[in-house]
């Protein structure tokens, strides 16, 4: 029988702009056709809103909750109290009353038979809902935010930021895989975060349920005829992402123009910060938001991933094989991706290495179109949305099931139905 479902997430789906965002739509797209879905989400402006009407076509209901911006003083106060409770402080600017109340009153209204919270950075909205003892609660994990935030410290430019990464970090795994504990299952999605998570707490009952690509509408795009270009797509206001355009830019760039004299590079991505947009020069483009990254891909000789921070797996890579580019990637770039290096994609961790990797596919396309073919049949069978839909849909059968199990229904309340 189909089952009420209602989703809470920090951002609204579509358009699908960042790997959070293409991760919720196209699960909850796919899970709309099986059962009833409810969905509730934070706007950062006011004109995200925009993304509702599209949303309402496969969900019950959109509820939405607009983040206010206000000065870091005013926020002081509950700064403290967040941080005396041992809540990491950053998750007071994380919250809508306005949300809340309405996320509330559907809990009160309408049976669900599943709460899903997506990110920990949002699971303290279960505080906001009413007891539901016969729904299953689920929480994703999109990084396991404590090992990303000792990543991000390692990374800052100056002392204040490394000792807001360092504080995060130090809250967060005392506090992440504890609080987890309230949630009937977590997922994850990758392995290496299921190992990451569990080692911290071997109470939690941890699912992985991969990031995917539709390899339906990503087809392979053939070889480009452009100049030398390559390509690095991301969140550009994400503090991993900023330090891999400037990294790629600054550091591995010139050593690939010593082969390849007009060599680009195309940053992709929304919000470019101050620092993302004082690269754009001769040869180097800086786009901001972009409607269709395809075009992108299309004049692109490969994609470069050169993160040395973050978490997760990168949506981006599984993006570039679906569409026939070779990527080359560090190893956190990669992590948790079922890849092997020199079969899939080319992966290495400093700059010398990386440019002699660009270099390679530049000089030798024939080695980029194996690489290409092995990795399109990677993320045909195991990385495809539809399939991995059916993953998620078969957590929510067993989680549903296992908490029926353990919370059966008191006679009173049977006697209420």
């Amino acid at each position: 029988m189909p089952m009420r479902i209602l989703v809470i997430t920090n951002t609204i789906p579509y358009p699908q702009i960042s790997g959070g965002r293409i991760r919720v739509y196209n699960l909850v797209k796919r899970i709309a056709r099986h059962h009833e879905v409810w969905l509730g989400c934070h706007l950062h402006s006011a004109d995200e809103i925009e993304g509702v009407p599209h949303l309402r076509q496969f969900c019950s209901d959109v509820a939405t909750g607009l983040l206010q911006h206000k000065s870091a003083l005013s926020h002081v106060p509950g700064l403290l109290r967040y941080l005396a409770a041992g809540r990491p402080p950053e998750f007071k600017f994380l919250h809508s009353d306005d949300l809340a109340q309405t996320l509330a009153a559907w809990c009160r209204e309408i049976p669900f038979d599943a709460v899903h919270i997506d990110e920990s950075r949002m699971a303290l909205y279960l505080e906001a809902l009413p007891p539901m003892p016969r729904a299953a609660r689920l929480l994703t994990l999109h990084n396991v935010e404590f090992d990303q935030a000792a990543r991000i410290a390692q990374i800052e430019g100056d002392a204040l930021s490394r000792f807001r990464s360092r504080l995060h970090n130090a809250i967060m795994r005392r506090w992440e895989p504890r609080y987890s504990e309230r949630f009937d299952r977590c997922i994850v999605v990758s392995e290496t975060d299921r190992e990451r998570l569990a080692s911290r707490n071997g109470r939690l009952r941890i699912d992985v349920v991969p990031n995917g690509v539709d390899t339906t509408v990503y087809q392979p795009l053939g070889p480009t005829h452009q100049d030398p270009a390559l390509l690095f797509i991301g969140n550009m206001s994400y503090r991993p992402c900023v330090d891999a355009a400037v990294y790629l830019v600054r550091n591995i760039l010139p050593l690939v123009r010593r082969r390849h004299p007009d060599t680009e590079v195309w940053l992709v991505g929304a919000g470019p910060t101050a620092e993302v947009q004082a690269l754009a020069g001769p040869g180097v483009h800086v786009t901001g938001r972009v409607e269709d990254v395809v075009p992108y891909y299309a004049r692109c000789a490969a994609a470069v991933v050169p993160l040395r921070a973050g978490g997760g797996t990168r949506l981006k890579i599984l993006e570039a094989m679906a569409l026939g580019r070779p990527v080359v990637s560090t190893t956190i770039g990669c992590e948790g991706l079922e890849v092997e290096p020199g079969e899939h994609l080319l992966v290495a961790d400093d700059p010398q290495h990386l440019a002699e990797a660009i270099v390679g596919l530049l000089d030798d396309p024939a080695r980029g179109e194996r690489l290409v073919v092995k990795a399109r049949q990677l993320v045909s069978s195991r990385y495809d949305w539809d399939a991995i839909a059916d993953q998620m849909l078969g957590v929510y059968d067993a989680a549903v099931a296992a908490h029926r199990a353990e919370n059966p229904l008191r006679p009173s309340a049977l006697a209420g139905n």
